[in-house]
């Protein structure tokens, strides 16, 4: 009987440990979030964006790709900077040095939300524009079939997008404190401004 309590025992250690471990709370969080972000941006770009003018198709879509690359360097930084530097501006009440100690404690989900979550939507939206671009299109250049041009545009897309990340990743691991404490410190501006707290809900334990 005691010899079965103790593997009931051991299991439900196990389990606790496994949930802690891999952050299972987080997992389910941005899973559950992601499918209803993605869902709601979905329809309401194509609402937005299905008779917008080519002009600001294209504006939209520079921007889309752009904020996909800026939030990939924050999930790159983000996994290689270090604290040290961040508590001794801490200690000298330096202006969101606090507020960068706690995204790099939070590395883990921070660097998914940026690089995952935020990445998948940009895709979805960079999709959406391109859309929008070719169904607004007027006389196409050349003669060309929407079909190809289609073909061409998401090419671009992909290229721009995979280019910029892959120069993001560059500056990311060269600049990491510095983007780091930029990045905190708008944050923080925000959190002062709005009371929004960004971090707090995927704070984890230690």
């Amino acid at each position: 009987m005691s010899k079965g309590n103790k593997n009931t025992k051991t299991t439900g250690i196990e389990l606790s440990n496994l949930w802690e471990r891999f952050n299972l709370k987080w997992v389910i969080t941005v899973t559950v979030w992601t499918f209803v972000l993605a869902m709601g941006i979905s329809v309401s770009s194509e609402a937005v964006l299905n008779n917008a003018q080519v002009p600001f198709a294209i504006i939209t879509l520079i921007i889309i790709i752009s904020i996909g690359v800026l939030a990939d360097i924050v999930g790159i930084a983000v996994t290689f900077a270090s604290e040290k530097p961040f508590h001794a501006m801490a200690a000298d009440r330096v202006e969101g040095a606090k507020y960068a100690i706690k995204l790099l404690k939070n590395a883990g989900p921070v660097s998914n939300f940026c690089n995952d979550v935020i990445g998948d939507i940009c895709g979805i939206l960079s999709g959406a524009a391109g859309a929008s671009i070719i169904i607004n299109l007027g006389t196409l250049p050349f003669s060309m079939s929407r079909s190809l041009l289609t073909i061409v545009l998401n090419g671009l897309v992909a290229a721009f997008t995979v280019g910029g990340k892959a120069v993001g990743k560059s500056i990311a691991i060269r600049n990491a404190h510095v983007i780091v404490f930029n990045t905190a410190r708008f944050l923080n501006f925000v959190y002062r401004k709005t009371g929004v707290e960004i971090i707090s809900p995927i704070r984890l334990k230690k």
